[in-house]
This record gives structure tokens, sequence and C-alpha cells, in this order.
């Protein structure tokens, strides 16, 4: 009897919250444990292991993929707090301290991470705020605005700090996007300020909780391990913002929304995402390696998001890729051309697809209320391109052609309000639509559309060369 879905990512992400915990609690050498189940496991696993797949109509997974959910959140604290005490105890040797703390530090990125991205997504707002405070607890509150209210409205373009310019090394990117996205997302809160006519500093600006949570955990990290409990709390939170940071680098990398003929930018489609879908490694994540699927579907569960979807797709599992990627030589070596070729089936796509209406807003904020509704679906000459594209690629890029996929109408909503439940797709997978398994409100509001972008000079390298390519 196979094991259910909702099992897998449960035994692949509960063992080593528990590993870690006990390490802080009981003997320092579970944390080689955890160390291992997070790395060299997890490697040889995703090799051997099949990659998810969605669950059929008939298996009902909620509400246990809500509980899993909340129970990882709560399991984050106490992870937290047990790496607080057991790092400042005295009790471990040199090196059960040192693979304990990045034990730590790769579950909070591994899986507290994807975890806290899949609350804050959904609308109960209770459910958002237990996402926010995994967040916040490691000082990366902001990161709850900067990704709901900008990277998902101006993905692939140069308006969204979190997408890397093409040829930008980690080590260049990281820098800007931590200081980009605390700063985009800061202005867009203050622009639904002043919609609401409500001043920069009103109480219901989130980034107090963001800014004054981050504090307070640190209070609380001195109060219970003294001042080497803060020094560790700092520690995890830099190496959490790495990762976190890394992982919309590695799934976004040479990525860019082209600028259709009518000046607007073309909608968030799959091949705006790098993919990686593994066996193992995809249940930690809680499958935010079928990145694509989610861009595309915010409002979908993560046990829901297709991963045998046709998508751009890595050679490596993201664990690897984030490793990969701080070697700058060797990430350009294996990924530039690889991001070439999707972009070149893109501008492709465009130069055969019919000409965009051009739609004039009937009122002011129309652009801002349309870029609410879900993703549009990619244009149907999708498949023929990147088969194309795929079959061009030298040394085996491991570019696929994607399905094409039935437009969907939008759900239009004002930009104060919360929008309706949108209609959701029924996944590839499934033989009737109708009878796909109910999903969990989520939230809504993220975008998915912006302003048309200026071309400047700066436009990166890979651009010119798709458009010298292509002309």
């Amino acid at each position: 009897m196979p094991i259910p879905v909702i099992a897998r990512y449960a035994i692949v992400t509960i063992v080593p919250m528990f590993l870690l915990i006990l390490a802080g609690t009981a003997w320092g050498g579970f944390a080689y444990i955890a160390l291992a189940w997070l790395t060299v496991i997890a490697a040889v696993a995703d090799r051997l292991l099949d990659r998810p797949t969605t669950p059929p109509v008939e298996e009902e997974t909620l509400p246990w993929s809500d509980v899993l959910s909340i129970a990882l959140a709560v399991g984050h604290v106490l992870v937290l707090v047990a790496a607080l005490k057991g790092l400042t105890s005295g009790a471990l040797s040199f090196w059960q301290a040192v693979a304990y703390l990045f034990a730590t530090a790769s579950f909070f990125g591994q899986v507290s991470h994807p975890n806290a991205h899949e609350l804050i997504h959904r609308r109960p707002v209770a459910m958002r705020w237990l996402g926010a405070a995994v967040y916040t607890s490691v000082g990366f509150g902001h990161h709850v605005s900067a990704h709901r209210l900008v990277h998902h409205r101006n993905v692939g373009t140069e308006e969204d700090p979190n997408t890397p310019l093409p040829g930008e090394s980690f080590w260049d990117y990281l820098p800007r996007a931590w200081r980009g996205s605390f700063e985009a997302g800061l202005a867009a809160e203050m622009e639904k300020l002043e919609r609401k006519d409500r001043p920069y500093t009103h109480i219901t600006n989130p980034y107090w909780v963001w800014v004054g949570g981050a504090v307070v955990s640190l209070i609380l990290s001195i109060i219970v391990a003294g001042i080497g409990g803060a020094l560790v709390l700092i520690a995890l939170g830099a190496l959490t913002g790495l990762q976190i940071l890394m992982s919309d680098y590695v799934q976004h990398y040479g990525l860019q929304r082209l600028i259709l003929p009518n000046g607007r930018l073309e909608p968030v489609a799959p091949h705006h995402s790098w993919n990686a879908p593994r066996g193992f490694s995809s249940y930690l994540m809680m499958n935010a390696p079928a990145h694509s699927e989610h861009h595309m579907h915010p409002d979908r569960p993560y046990e829901r998001l297709d991963s045998q979807a046709t998508v751009p797709v890595l050679p490596y599992s993201m664990p690897v890729m984030a490793m990969i990627a701080m070697i700058p030589a060797a990430w350009h070596r294996m990924m530039d051309r690889r991001a070439l070729k999707v972009m070149e089936a893109a501008e492709e796509m465009r130069r055969n697809s019919p000409p965009a209406p051009d739609v004039t807003p009937r009122r002011p904020g129309a652009v801002r209320a349309a870029a609410r509704v879900q993703p549009q679906q990619a244009p149907e000459d999708v498949p023929a391109v990147l088969a194309a594209a795929a079959a061009a690629a030298a040394e085996g890029a491991d570019v696929v052609p994607m399905p094409s996929r039935t437009e969907t109408a939008p759900q239009k909503a004002e930009p104060d309000q919360a929008p309706e439940e949108p209609a959701t797709e029924a996944e590839p997978t499934l033989q009737e639509p109708q009878a796909s398994a109910p999903e969990p409100e989520r939230d809504a509001d993220v975008a998915t559309m912006s302003e048309p972008l200026d071309e400047d000079e700066e436009t990166a390298q890979m651009r010119a060369a798709i458009r010298a390519a292509t002309r």
C-alpha cells in the first residue's frame, strides 16, 4: 500500500526537527545525524526516489496538510529555543557545536522557510501571521511584505529586487537583494497606507511588527541563553536570510519577462522560474522546487503543485544548485547558456504570437487592481518553441517544453478589498477537473503584472544576446 502523500512530507520534515531538538536537550551527537539527513541523505535519496506526484482526487489531504504546516511552524520555535540553549550550554564539543549550528540553519532554510512561505499565502489571518512569526523570529519578517506585494507582481523584472540580473553573481546579488527587498516591501506597504489615507507611521504598517518582532526575538534570546544566545540568533538569522535569498537567486536566474509590442510586460508564465523536482528534497522543502506552478497558481496548496509539469528544470536539486551558486565561475558555466536558451525560446514565442490587445484602463488604479488577479496562462505555442530550444541546446541542457494550458478568466478585485477565491485550474494529471479535491483558502494578495518597464542601456548582456540571436 503506498504511503499517503502528506505522510511522506511529514516523515521527511519532522525527522530532522526532532533530531535537532534532541541535539540541544539530550545528546549533541544527534546534530551529526540531523546534518547528514539534510545534506548527504537528501542528495542520495534524490537520486534514488521518484519525484512527488499530485495526490489522486480520492486522496483527501485536508486537514492534514494544514496540520503539518502548523506543526512545523511550532516546531521551528522549539528548534530555535533548543539551539539557543544547546549552543550556549558548554555541553557540546567544538565539532558538535559546528554541526548543530549548520544543521539548524539548514533546517530553517530548507524546511522552516518553505513552510512559512506556504503559510503567508493563506487567506486565514491566523495562518498568515503564524508564517510571519517564523520569519520574524530570525529577523527576516520583511520578506512577508516583499514577497507577497513585490516579488509576485514584478518577478522577472528589475522592479523585483529578488530577481537576479542576468550575469549577476550570487555575491553581488546578495547585498542588493537583502537591502532592496526590505526597501521595496516597505514602499509597497506605504503605498497601501496611502490609498487608505493613513500616514506611513500608522500602527497597521506591518513593518512595526517586522522590525519590532526582530528586536523582541533578540531580547528573548538573551533571556533564554544570555549574550551568547543573542550571538547564536544573529548567526542563525544571517544564515537563514542567505538561504532565503539564495532560493530566489537559483529559481529565477537569467529568466526575465519581455516587453510586448504594446509596451506592456508579458504575463508571468512557467518559463520565468527554474524548477528542481526531486524525490526527497521536494518533500523536505514542501514542494517549493515546483516553483513555476507556484507562480502560476499561488492559491494552490503545496501538495497539489504539479511536480511532473514540463517546465524549465535545473540540472541538480535545489541544495546542490545552491552550493554551486556560491562559486560564480562554476555557476555561470553551468547556467548562463541554459538561461539563454529559455529566453531565446521566450523571445521566439513572443515574435510568433498574435499581438496582445492594448487595453487602456478605464479609471486610475485599474492596472494595479488587475495586478491582483491570478497569473495568466502561457500562450499555446509554448510547447513547440521550447521543444525546439531543448533540441538545440548543447550539452544536454535540461530545458523541457511547457504544456499548453487553457486560459482562465481572471477575477478582479478592488485594491483594498480581499479578492474572491479564484477559480483554480485542475491539475493536468487529473481526469475529472470538477472532482478535484477541495483546497484551503489562501491569500490572493499577490500580483503578476507590473507597469511597463523602460528599456535602458544597462539591460543585461543576455537580453542583447537574445535579440541578436533571434533577430
